[in-house]
């Protein structure tokens, strides 16, 4: 089972009392209670715990999978940290991101993009179609997901074009949405993932729940070589004596 940190920006269960009733303990409390349910070993960080978010290279060093969860913070995560997770990302380290943490700092970073989208606030119905019915992280969930309050998210979403779809969206009021976006970036891989909403009880959603454990399994770091980079020697013999190398 793969070592999981969940961290949350962890700001409006404390400063409303709408989002406290639905997420009393924090989002990531929840999210990480999903995740132990699948056998994950799970820790939780969020945004005020220090200088660092509670990501230290320590922390850092020891997690498999890394779920990000921000909405109305995202400026106030250190650069130096982002630059800290951005390289365990290329190191190995799997990313699951969530809702409007498309618009994260470590989220934009990788995908070298505005990751902007249209949104709407109206508590409409969402029906998450599986289109990778065969991807591990569809793996017991039928063909859709149906939620029936959720917050609009509405193309165009500004990323590149993801190695595999794995879900998208149609909404009540008829945009529809890529919400099941994998990329690989360096060594790591990279799960965007839409449903969520501090103000719905989206992470109570039985569907959703799976489809969190089966993504820590698809982006934990596999057993795989480690590559390596920089200058080679060869691995049959020939002669290596040109000298009009510059380096």
């Amino acid at each position: 089972m793969a070592r999981v940190t969940v961290w949350n920006e962890y700001r409006h269960e404390r400063e409303s009392d709408a989002v406290a009733e639905v997420y009393p303990d924090g989002i990531h409390a929840v999210v990480a209670d999903a995740l132990r349910e699948g056998g994950h070993e799970v820790r939780t960080a969020t945004l005020d715990e220090g200088p660092e978010h509670g990501l230290t290279e320590a922390v850092l060093d020891d997690t498999d999978v890394l779920v990000w969860w921000g909405h109305a913070a995202h400026d106030e995560v250190r650069d130096a940290v982002v630059d800290r997770v951005h390289e365990r990302v290329l190191d190995g380290m799997g990313l699951l991101v969530l809702h409007s943490a498309h618009y994260s700092k470590i989220f934009r970073r990788l995908m070298g993009t505005s990751c902007s989208l249209k949104w709407r606030e109206a508590a409409e119905r969402e029906r998450l179609w599986a289109i990778e019915p065969s991807h591990p992280i569809a793996d017991g969930i039928g063909e859709a997901i149906e939620l029936d309050e959720t917050e609009m998210y509405g193309e165009r979403f500004d990323v590149p074009a993801p190695d595999t779809l794995v879900f998208t969206s149609w909404f009540e009021g008829g945009e529809t949405f890529r919400s099941g976006c994998c990329y690989r970036r360096g060594n790591g891989r990279v799960f965007y993932f839409r449903p969520g909403h501090e103000t719905y009880p989206i992470y109570y959603d039985e569907d959703v729940r799976r489809v969190l454990r089966n993504a820590v399994g698809w982006a934990e770091p596999g057993d795989g070589p480690t590559p390596e980079f920089g200058n080679a020697d060869p691995r049959e013999e020939i002669d290596t004596s040109d000298d009009r190398t510059v380096h």
